[in-house]
């Protein structure tokens, strides 16, 4: 971080403001191509309004109207780092970043002592920022607690993970929590066309052919800080190639990474999943893996890919196997926590449990049978003895006589009417031979008699 802040002039290091750090020539073309005003900032329309947090912490000329914490929560390549830094360019406080993957307690508690001891010898304001704050453990959190509550930093944290989970609540009652929106693709061409043509960016090198550009968004996934580093590498790959346009091969040649095709309609993307759920249920792991490459490699949101296979693991094998929800759930959070590239690793995982499993799609079939005998209005009242008792009165309108204790009844169950009268003897789960739930049949036949007082 201190490399960064200077650079070197003689023997002397000479200090260097954030601005300078954003447009040095050397830098990657995302940090030169960093706004230095909210006005600059592309997407993000909601949490820029007039009078947002934001435009309170950046514009107030009396800190006491501006929110002490913020939290900024998004998707990677929204903007989180870089509204931090416009917030400590402006006016005239001091700029800490901390890493939550690489601090402690000690550490943070060192930045807070300083900030306390700068805002009270010299008035000027310090700006933390904590990339990365659900990695943060509670007793780390704890330390911020006292910097917040008494204005001794400003607090902008950020997280790619839901902040009413990972973040303590004293800490969230003290915070705004903001949500970044993924850029949509107005947003993104917007961002590209200003790296083409800006004297701080690219400066009009090169061009982009248009099949570069939907591979480049694609590849992208929605993150502005990837999209910036491919085009540099795809700017750099056609000048050594004495070429003034980027195009897709070169874009693909560039990030090592075929620009596969998945067309702006969208077809590709739609053929691609179903055939991965296909493949799924229809038990070839060696393909399903293939779309599952596919799908990743063409730069498809990860948080996408688990929903299917989630989905999959319920509708496709069901109780077959009940531990393949807990893969994929398992799977999903693995994501949620490691990223990309190494998330293909679970992903993988889940998909060869499910594609590998017994099947079963007697639960989906069940509820959705259930579901359309409620839309047609069928089920009747409640059967009295299955009214809830507790509160005065209820015993007046017969609510609980005659109800069975399971409990108290052999092995555990009591015959009882339980649906309502009109559903009595529906049978909306009907159970498959395969796996795990071939037992799971024969217990079911066996409740079914005992509870309908057949047997």
């Amino acid at each position: 971080m201190e490399e960064d802040l200077f650079t070197l002039s003689g023997d002397a290091p000479a200090p260097r403001t954030l601005s300078d750090r954003n447009r040095d020539h050397r830098a990657p073309l995302a940090v030169r191509m960093r706004p230095r005003s909210l006005d600059e900032v592309v997407g993000q329309h909601a949490a820029l309004e007039p009078g947002s947090p934001l435009r309170r912490l950046v514009s107030a000329d009396d800190s006491r109207t501006a929110p002490s914490s913020v939290i900024l929560w998004g998707p990677p390549g929204t903007g989180k780092t870089t509204l931090a830094y416009v917030v400590a360019s402006s006016g005239d406080r001091e700029f800490v970043e901390l890493s939550a993957v690489l601090a402690g307690v000690k550490e943070v508690r060192e930045v807070v002592d300083q900030a306390r001891s700068r805002l009270r010898t010299t008035g000027k304001e310090t700006v933390l920022f904590v990339d990365e704050v659900h990695r943060f453990s509670k007793s780390q959190q704890d330390a911020l607690l006292p910097s917040v509550e008494n204005r001794w930093v400003t607090l902008v944290a950020a997280t790619t993970e839901n902040p009413y989970f990972s973040v303590i609540s004293p800490l969230l009652s003290r915070s705004i929590v903001l949500t970044l929106e993924p850029l949509d693709r107005e947003d993104l061409d917007e961002l590209v066309d200003r790296a083409l043509t800006s004297p701080q960016g690219l400066d009009g090198a090169v061009t982009l052919a248009d099949d570069a550009r939907e591979a480049l968004l694609r590849l992208g996934g929605g993150d502005a800080r990837k999209i910036l580093t491919s085009l540099e590498a795809a700017a750099a790959a056609a000048l050594m190639k004495d070429s003034s346009e980027v195009d897709a091969a070169t874009l693909a040649q560039a990030v090592n990474r075929a620009a596969l095709r998945y067309d702006r309609a969208g077809d590709q993307h739609y053929d691609v999943t179903s055939a991965f759920i296909k493949s799924m249920r229809g038990s070839d792991v060696d393909a399903s893996l293939h779309y599952l490459a596919r799908m990743i490699e063409a730069g498809e949101d990860p948080r996408f890919i688990a929903r299917r296979v989630v989905i999959a693991a319920s509708e496709e094998v069901g109780m077959a196997d009940p531990s393949a929800l807990q893969v994929a759930v398992a799977a999903m959070q693995a994501v949620q926590m490691l990223g990309m590239p190494e998330g293909r690793i679970p992903l993988a995982q889940a998909v060869v449990h499910i594609a590998t499993a017994p099947k079963s799609n007697a639960s989906y079939k069940g509820i959705d049978a259930a579901i359309a005998d409620v839309r047609a209005g069928k089920g009747g009242l409640v059967p009295p003895a299955l009214r809830d008792a507790h509160y005065s009165g209820a015993k007046k309108l017969g609510h609980g006589e005659e109800y069975r204790y399971a409990h108290d009844a052999p092995h555990g169950v009591a015959a009882q009417q339980y649906p309502p009268d009109d559903l009595v003897g529906v049978d909306y789960y009907r159970p498959g031979s395969h796996g795990a739930e071939a037992e799971v049949a024969r217990r079911v036949e066996a409740l079914r008699r005992i509870v309908r007082g057949k047997g």
